[in-house]
């Protein structure tokens, strides 16, 4: 009797620690939220891809490990608006059970979520925002920033452009937190580097016609023309420039946020040439390629860019920590175990989240091929040079980021 006692009560607490273990997963459900921008600008960046790229990584992820995670993808546009944004992840967090954002392009609306998200105790990576501010004194306990940011770019693209004789810049700078941000860090590298900076323009998001912008950048007889701009923004200044002559008139055009969706709307003979900075091309390697070519057909045959493979590997790192943890309610603990768990996935290979919540990874420099040099479609980019890790980011001392410790 006694051993049939003990037995029922150890199978008892099995089942109730089961329960626990269940009760921890809010709802019953993971409830990943994609924002971004679906209709605007930046939504061939972002948009419906990111959606796509969320729920392949949930079905790989229970897939490959099969984890018992019931898990859940929703979408909203934030159109590019910070109170938009904002409004959004409230009810996300508070009504609608949603444990995790990711994306949020627009680096305005990208330090309102993470605020918020702080403010809930939720969990934040971000994709889609490229403001270094974000790791620096924005930085949060709740949020990470995956793939890109300004300080990234301007080293990558700014200082190659500087080292090949283009040191004197215009800026046409969209008008909010990430073109500014990403006008300051390319001046202080183009500054650093003993260029100079002739002047610059701010330009509001969703512009159609650049002209007067352009006109002012083509007085300055600065040799290179930066747009700290992104998405159709991009595609429509370098297309204009094209049409005013500019790069006839001896100015080159520096794209200092370029993405693979901006090259197949430009088109190899308008975009060529042109030097890029990534840390994600379909076609950098077999793994790469295996993935891309998966997406691209549950993506109406268009091609992953940058954007669409952070929000895959982000999401399956992400679910990483909430299973070992068993527990998706505690914003901090989960992102406090995503950057004590070293990153692995087959897009961005093994890194590693600093204390700042930068992701770490190599960055590549690419140069957009000539028509004739493309054998096949997407096959846009030529690697020029990779960037390791340790060099791609900024130094975690220099950010200003509360949470690192001082030495």
């Amino acid at each position: 009797m006694k051993r049939k006692l003990l037995c029922a009560l150890i199978a008892g607490m099995g089942l109730a620690l089961s329960g626990a273990a269940q009760a921890a997963i809010s709802g019953g459900v993971i409830k990943i939220g994609v924002m971004n921008d679906m209709s605007g600008p930046y939504a061939d960046v972002t948009g419906p891809g990111s959606v796509v790229a969320a729920k392949m990584a949930a079905e790989d992820y229970v897939k490959a490990t099969g984890s018992k995670l019931k898990i859940e993808i929703v979408s909203a546009d934030h159109q590019n608006k910070p109170d938009v944004g904002s409004s959004i992840a409230r009810k996300w967090y508070d009504a609608e059970g949603v444990d995790m954002i990711t994306d949020v392009p627009t680096s305005s609306v990208a330090l309102a979520v993470s605020q918020v998200t702080t403010d809930k105790n939720k969990v934040n990576v971000n994709t889609g925002g490229g403001s270094s501010d974000l790791t620096g004194k924005a930085c949060s306990p709740n949020f990470v920033h995956w793939l890109y940011d300004t300080w990234m770019l301007a080293h990558g693209t700014g200082s190659a452009v500087v080292k090949s004789g283009g040191d004197s810049w215009f800026f046409l700078t969209a008008d909010y937190a990430f073109g500014q941000a990403l006008e300051r860090d390319t001046s202080d590298v183009v500054k650093a580097s003993g260029g100079k900076v002739l002047g610059s323009v701010k330009v509001p998001l969703g512009t159609a016609d650049f002209s007067s912008f352009l006109l002012q950048a083509q007085s300055s007889k600065a040799k290179i023309v930066g747009l700290a701009n992104a998405g159709a923004d991009t595609i429509n200044s370098i297309k204009q420039a094209a049409e005013f002559g500019i790069v006839k008139g001896g100015q080159k055009m520096a794209g200092l946020l370029v993405f693979l969706s901006d090259v197949h709307g430009l088109g190899l003979q308008t975009a060529q040439g042109l030097n890029l900075t990534e840390t994600f091309y379909w076609d950098l390697n077999d793994q790469t390629r295996a993935w891309s070519k998966r997406f691209a057909a549950a993506n109406g045959g268009k091609y992953p860019g940058a954007d669409h493979a952070g929000v895959y590997a982000s999401v399956l790192h992400y679910l990483k920590a909430v299973d070992a943890l068993q527990d998706d309610t505690d914003g901090k603990a989960i992102v406090a175990k995503m950057k004590a768990t070293p990153t692995d996935d087959p897009l961005f290979g093994k890194g590693t989240i600093r204390e700042d919540g930068r992701k770490l990874h190599p960055a590549y420099l690419f140069e957009v091929k000539k028509p004739s040099e493309s054998k096949y479609p997407y096959d846009y980019y030529k690697l020029v040079q990779t960037i390791p890790a340790d060099q791609a980011f900024r130094p975690i001392d220099q950010g200003g980021c509360a949470l690192v410790a001082k030495k």
